[in-house]
């Protein structure tokens, strides 16, 4: 260590402006540039008729997913497996991938939103019908009965509406999260370093195992409590288990034991929202 710290002090060059800056540091934004450069390019491959979009990543092991609406094929593979096993890959899980592309043509496609007096949304599991208020008033959206009442200044555009009931829902999900973490993170023996609420189009939510930080899908704020509590013990569980392995199951079952029936009410919410 000692030697370490003396060589990051003495060992100096000069950047492009002249500055000192230490060796290690140079070396570090080296070798950053040059893994940036030297990562493949995403490329297409076609696999019994499938269009698979395929990225080669700094990853162990290959990750294959379906896209909604259609279902597209996205693979990320390690960057030194052969084309040969991403197309085996692909080809194993072949039955997997029309069964689920048939189910995804088969789902309700979402209605188109305006943010209009008379509107179905939904808030924490139940439907609200809205009401748009145009006046001098402060932007705000308030909860009266089950209508949520919309306060937006006249002429006020269906896109700062959208904006405006997302920064609801946002604000919503952020005031719940400090006493769902206070909860269930001594229960679980776990910490994240840093939490976040941002859009997310195939997700619930996201969990950064190397930086312990996790994320929760805006769209949260319209499903049942207890189903974001199941999505948020979901994610701590990935700072003790990384994968959906045997053992993640089993933490899931140790610390939530009605997990899949809450998994099963968090799809049959999205669904409902959808069909309105």
């Amino acid at each position: 260590m000692n030697g370490l710290r003396y060589y990051n002090a003495m060992s100096s060059i000069k950047d492009k402006k002249g500055q000192t800056v230490s060796w290690i540091n140079q070396l570090k934004s080296t070798f950053v540039a040059k893994a940036k450069v030297s990562l493949p390019t995403p490329f297409l491959m076609q696999v019994a008729q499938l269009e698979v979009h395929v990225t080669r990543k700094p990853i162990k092991h290959l990750h294959l997913r379906l896209v909604p609406p259609t279902g597209v094929v996205q693979v990320s593979a390690p960057i030194h497996l052969s084309d040969e096993r991403i197309r085996a890959a692909v080809l194993a899980r072949l039955d997997w991938i029309k069964e689920k592309q048939t189910a995804f043509a088969q789902r309700p496609q979402a209605s188109v939103r305006e943010y209009i007096t008379g509107e179905t949304h939904y808030y924490l599991g139940s439907p609200y019908r809205l009401q748009v208020v145009s006046g001098k008033a402060k932007q705000q959206i308030m909860i009266c009965g089950d209508v949520l009442q919309m306060h937006v200044l006249a002429q006020t555009t269906a896109e700062k509406r959208a904006a405006l009931m997302n920064t609801f829902y946002r604000d919503t999900l952020k005031a719940m999260m400090p006493d769902l973490l206070a909860k269930w993170q001594p229960i679980m023996g776990v910490r994240a370093n840093d939490w976040g609420i941002k859009a997310m189009k195939t997700r619930w939510g996201s969990c950064n195992t190397r930086d312990k930080r996790i994320w929760m899908s805006l769209m949260l704020a319209k499903v049942p409590p207890e189903c974001i509590e199941y999505v948020l013990v979901h994610e701590l569980a990935h700072l003790i288990e990384a994968n959906h392995s045997p053992r993640f199951h089993a933490l899931m079952t140790q610390f939530l034991p009605h997990w899949a029936e809450l998994k099963q009410k968090l799809n049959q919410s999205a669904r409902s929202e959808l069909m309105l």
